[in-house]
């Protein structure tokens, strides 16, 4: 038989037999690695172990603890799910059932029958005698005519439906026991493998997200090779649960939705709006300091103005209708950077007026489908911390690493240590997505590979999630339970400059056109403020604290004391308060340690007459008394140095 080459990932270049699978190769290098494995990239392909390679080719291995092993898991958990539910339920129609960030789902259309808490515990039930009969995922490469075929006669529309997409494609069949899906895979070698199995609930879900389409029953699963992991993520959910910004968000009086409002957008309460200044005015200090300049534009423009800029053609599907105003189409704003640039336009440029910086806290507006929308996370009104760049070619790389380490510098002050990026490049085999001429994407491509390299990045390169007119650098933040959260954004732009005709004259006394740098470290204003809220468990630290200091004189002979004590915090800019109600002081302070009001301070006849305060700490309890003026230093002190934490949030 012919011979191929395969590199290995240490670099190790090995000759194997035409029609070696990944599975074959693993055990040539380790019984260990063979037994760990889950998928291979070939190529950069994610592929299943048992399918054969035919050419030279690069792989890597994946395993359990990789992202790609995870999804090819989860990918064949929901084949698993859905043999269950077959099983059960013959006459189910299925939809799709693809992997996710924390496990799996499948779409189903059952006629009448709701699946019920019962339904679930009998599916995973036998998930797990399927399970265990260790039957291996078998790929069949099937003529698309067959595979109407088999549909027909199941009666299954779903699958017809995206089988009548899929005419100039490729078809594959995935098998595993009495159970066939169309599927492009990848899967694990075999049902064995998935050791500890969790449904977690039921959703509605319109068929392909349309509200046109019925609405199918969409399950939510999860799966582990071990049980421990499976009892260890279940945790997690719970103290997710007991995060959940919703629920603290109105606890804590921080914001409002209502539907009297509208969904999806928020009103802010005043302890949220305090929270909410407090980042942006954070933030407008650093950009102020990096020679930032402020401006505000409108909540609406012209429609030309966004087809101008490729929003409305791009996005049209997510915004909300024009506004007719005189024979004239107005929208909502989708993105304020067309806004920037009429700014741009206001004037001639020189090559000495650029770096010019404009920044703008700007709310914009997206139509999104009710059942998409959940808390400050997913809206339909928020605000971007946004800020634009019209730079010389020259400046480029340097404006690029300034955007990085500002972006680092705001995780970092925030607490959140454990982040990476990932690299959001063009799709080259489906540039309809995407404006503007080839060049121009591969030299804004190098320029944001090159600052990642520069500054120290370490990232990953995802094809395809660029936005439309330009590669991006995605920061992608974890949480106190580890979540993964996508928040802020740096990107190149080539495009918009020729498409608003920006200029700026030249040191050689010729037109020349800026590159833009779009840039937005929170993100979502209000998107980041919901992940912190969960982050902090809403016990934020004294700098960000809507309430920093209550004060709890003991009886009313106190009052006097609690008011210069206070006045004395407000004149440092210590947001405080005094509790004067009447009520026992051991009521008062449960009411404010529930509240997660970081500092409580106790003051009595003998703290009144020896100018001192008596402290308790939110979490951590009586620290003693200390005289006024010392607790108005330390305040000061720890507000100015924005410390992270009340201890340590990953052990609470």
């Amino acid at each position: 038989m012919t011979q191929i080459s395969v590199t290995i990932p240490d670099g190790t270049v090995r000759a194997f037999e035409r029609g070696v699978t990944g599975q074959q190769i693993a055990e040539s290098i380790s019984k260990e690695l063979a037994k760990e494995v889950l998928a291979i990239s070939v190529n950069g392909e994610t592929w299943d172990l048992f399918r054969p390679i035919e050419c030279d080719v690069v792989v890597k291995f994946y395993r359990w603890g990789d992202d790609e092993g995870k999804r090819t898991y989860w990918h064949s958990s929901a084949h698993l799910m859905a043999e269950a539910i077959e099983k059960i339920f013959p006459e189910t129609k299925f939809g799709i059932g693809p992997p996710i960030e924390n496990g799996f789902y499948y779409d189903l259309d059952l006629g009448d029958h709701s699946i019920s808490n019962e339904d679930l515990i009998q599916i995973e039930k036998q998930m797990y005698e399927l399970a265990k009969r260790d039957v291996p995922y078998r790929r069949e490469v099937i003529p698309w005519k067959h595979a109407v075929e088999y549909f027909r006669k199941k009666g299954d529309q779903y699958k017809l439906e995206l089988l009548d997409g899929l005419k100039d494609q490729q078809i594959t069949f995935y098998h595993q026991g009495n159970f066939t899906d169309l599927c492009f895979g990848p899967h694990i070698p075999s049902t064995g493998k998935i050791k500890a199995i969790k449904l977690l609930n039921v959703a509605g879900a319109y068929w392909r997200g349309d509200e046109k389409n019925k609405m199918l029953q969409r399950i939510y699963g999860i799966t582990f090779p071990s049980q421990k992991e499976l009892d260890d993520h279940l945790l997690r959910l719970e103290e997710a649960k007991r995060r959940d910004h919703r629920k603290l968000g109105v606890e804590l009086e921080l914001f409002m939705l209502t539907p009297k409002v509208g969904s999806g957008l928020p009103i802010w309460l005043p302890k949220g709006t305090v929270l909410r200044d407090t980042l942006e005015n954070f933030l407008r200090e650093e950009q102020r300091k990096r020679g930032y300049l402020p401006v505000v534009t409108p909540h609406i423009g012209n429609i030309r103005l966004y087809k101008t800029s490729g929003h409305y053609p791009y996005f049209k599907d997510s915004q909300f209708a024009p506004i007719v105003v005189e024979n004239e189409e107005y929208l909502l704003r989708p993105m304020n950077c067309p806004h920037h640039h009429q700014i741009y336009l206001a004037k001639p440029r020189s090559f000495r007026d650029l770096p010019l910086r404009l920044a703008e806290f700007g709310t914009v507006y997206r139509y999104e489908q009710s059942g998409e929308l959940n808390g400050l996370t997913r809206l339909r009104s928020f605000t971007v911390d946004d800020a634009h760049m019209y730079v010389r070619q020259d400046q480029l790389r340097d404006e690029l690493c300034d955007v990085i380490d500002l972006v680092q510098l705001v995780f970092r002050t925030l607490g959140f240590k454990d982040f990476g990026t990932r690299l959001s490049f063009r799709d080259p085999k489906d540039k309809g997505k995407f404006g503007g001429a080839d060049e121009l994407w591969e030299q804004a491509e190098n320029d944001i590979r090159e600052a990642a390299e520069q500054t120290e990045l370490n990232y990953t390169v995802a094809i395809g999630e660029a936005a439309f007119y330009g590669p991006k650098i995605d920061f992608l933040v974890k949480d106190a339970l580890h979540r993964t959260w996508q928040l802020g954004t740096v990107q190149v732009d080539y495009i918009m400059a020729e498409r608003f005709n920006l200029e700026y004259t030249g040191s050689d006394g010729k037109k020349h056109r800026p590159v833009i740098i779009h840039r937005a470290p929170f993100g979502s204003l209000e998107r980041f403020i919901g992940v912190l809220i969960e982050h902090y468990a809403g016990e934020f630290p004294l700098w960000l604290a809507p309430l920093q200091c209550v004060i709890l004189p003991i009886t009313d002979s106190q009052l006097d004391y609690a008011k210069k004590v206070c006045d004395d915090l407000v004149g440092l800019g210590v947001r405080a308060e005094i509790d004067d109600r009447n009520e026992k002081i051991g009521f008062k302070i449960r009411e404010w340690e529930i509240k997660k009001v970081p500092y409580m301070l106790v003051v009595g006849k003998k703290e009144s007459a020896g100018d001192n305060v008596s402290v308790r700490q939110h979490r951590k309890g009586d620290l003693g008394a200390v005289s006024r003026e010392e607790f108005l230093r330390q305040v000061q002190k720890e507000i100015t140095e924005k410390s992270h934490f009340i201890g340590d949030i990953s052990n609470r």
